[in-house]
């Protein structure tokens, strides 16, 4: 381009003369592009409403390369935007509309709303969109700002917007218009004055729009807004009526993830004061449901005020079907629920192919009354699974070897014998127990000690303490480890007895001497596998 060219649009550009706009405004029609882009640059710079108001009305015609050039100097078009978004010309309207969303143009938004409170306005529908897209778009920003400058900057626009909103709002009754509700409910605070007033009178004119949207906005801005009134602790019963209510599957998650594994104070108590819940007996909602958000329903059914009746069926449902999240809060909830249906599925969760699930159930059982209880409970001590063993032996807690120990010599060798095998097999300190019984200081509590070894049958495994004994410096000690010996086959033990044979005290020598001849009886009844003559050598 030549320098006189270069030169003439400088000019232009810079002249204060507004004739200067009427000469560029044809330019942009040239058939050269250098002339016609340099025009469009020109009126772009020049703070001139009548150009902006050409560029405009011509938005829809620009190619990519022109619309980069109206956002490069948006801040100057804004003017010319509010004049567009009035309009009564639809074309210039859209353009408007369009312009003021693609430039993120949210000082446009109390110009929409005057368009929209017009009853009259032909373009209403366009700029509802443009409204509702606006709203979103700040939505998103709030969201979505990386620094805290940015952040301060959208919340400084949304409370501009919010103030033009609110405003619009208590005009309701003369424009009734849905889409400004909406956009309200996209921006607003859960303590904004307006919005309680609105959902405290059920008389006020925009109170059943308002309602309405908030049951169906699917947009995550008005979920958050609705779920925020859980944290209240003055919170408007309609509010909570909605949250109860309202059962499209996207809210329900939010909702969930709202009371999480255990719900803050104040959303408990609003909680309570939830008497139904429009989705809690929906299969197809809870299946929809991931762990977490089915532990929460759980949390839900039996914090919120819902009906036992409603609360037991998503228990059932879950503890059957659903995932092991929520199995296992399931499970963990059954335990507040009494009667013959609990604990037929008490019995069926039993069989869960969670570990987790099986331990949480098993410390309900005996306290259900389930016959056959302990008996389940002694097999589930011989899970493969640690946690299913601990949960087994917690419940049997009372079969401790402590208290075995200590009612030993008020039982009768019966119940010795059949209470021992519960101890050996429900706590894990029987064996060491035992053994420090056997070192024990104190006579009667190396006799007692012995005597408990054989009623549990674990003189064998107790051999290396009770070899000692038949050196004790009191015979009976010593008389009752050379019986207790009859049960241990090695050549340690037969070699401890025959040395027991040469005792000073006779009722020693018999004691082992009788324990000997029930060390051969055994080896007859069990031939050696190597030569059936060796083992019939052996007898005397």
């Amino acid at each position: 381009m030549s320098e006189g060219l270069n030169t003439t649009f400088r000019v232009l550009c810079d002249t204060e003369n507004e004739a200067a706009t009427r000469v560029l405004i044809p330019a942009l029609d040239c058939r050269f592009p250098a002339i016609r882009d340099r025009a469009l640059e020109a009126l772009l710079r020049r703070r001139s409403l009548a150009g902006h108001r050409e560029i405009v009305s011509r938005l829809h015609t620009f190619d990519d390369p022109w619309r980069e050039r109206v956002a490069e100097n948006r801040e100057r078009m804004v003017p010319a935007l509010r004049e567009a978004v009035i309009s009564a010309d639809r074309q210039t309207c859209i353009n408007g509309c369009r312009a003021a969303v693609w430039l993120r143009q949210y000082d446009l938004i109390p110009a929409l709303l005057t368009g929209l409170e017009d009853p009259s306005n032909p373009n209403a529908t366009d700029l509802s969109e443009a409204l509702l897209d606006l709203a979103g778009l700040l939505c998103d920003e709030l969201s979505s700002a990386a620094d805290r400058g940015q952040r301060r900057d959208a919340h400084l626009v949304r409370r501009r917007m919010v103030g033009a909103l609110e405003m619009s709002v208590g005009r309701f009754a003369k424009h009734r218009r849905r889409e400004i509700i909406e956009a309200f409910l996209l921006l607003t605070y859960r303590d904004d004055a307006v919005l309680r007033q609105v959902l405290q009178d059920p008389y006020h004119p925009a109170f059943v729009v308002l309602v309405e949207m908030l049951s169906k906005i699917p947009h995550e801005a008005a979920m958050r807004l609705l779920l925020s009134f859980l944290d209240d602790p003055r919170a408007p019963s309609a509010a909570l009526s909605i949250v109860a209510k309202r059962s499209d599957a996207t809210f329900v998650k939010y909702f969930l993830r709202k009371i999480g594994r255990e719900p803050a104070a104040a959303v408990a108590r609003n909680l309570k004061r939830i008497e139904a819940v429009a989705w809690v007996r929906e299969a197809a909602t809870l299946d929809l449901c991931d762990d977490q958000e089915q532990y929460a329903a759980t949390r839900l059914a039996m914090v919120s005020g819902i009906p036992r009746a409603h609360a037991f069926s998503l228990v059932e449902y879950l503890l059957l079907h659903g995932k092991p999240g929520g199995r296992r809060a399931a499970a963990e909830a059954l335990d507040q629920f009494r009667g013959a249906d609990a604990n037929l599925l008490a019995l069926q969760a039993l069989d869960d192919r969670d570990p987790e699930v099986q331990a949480k159930i098993l410390v309900q059982l005996r306290g259900r009354g389930i016959p056959g209880a302990l008996a389940r409970l002694v097999e589930m001590i011989d899970s493969p699974h640690e946690v299913v063993r601990i949960a087994a032996r917690k419940s049997l807690a009372e079969f401790s070897f402590s208290r075995y120990l200590a009612s030993f010599d008020l039982l009768d060798e019966e119940v010795r014998v059949s209470t021992g095998d519960l101890v050996k097999k429900v706590d894990p300190q029987t064996a060491p127990l035992l053994r420090a019984e056997l070192g024990s200081l104190v006579r009667s509590r190396r006799l007692r000690g012995l005597a408990v070894a054989q009623a549990l049958d674990l003189t064998a495994d107790m051999e290396d303490a009770v070899v000692p004994l038949l050196s004790d410096e009191d015979h009976l000690v010593r008389a009752q480890a050379a019986t207790a010996l009859a049960r241990c086959p090695s050549e340690t033990a037969r070699e401890a007895l025959a040395g027991a044979l040469s005792d000073r005290s006779p009722v020693v020598q018999e004691a082992a001497r009788t324990s000997l001849r029930l060390h051969q009886a055994a080896a007859v009844a069990t031939p050696s596998p190597e030569t059936p003559e060796d083992s019939r050598r052996a007898v005397p």
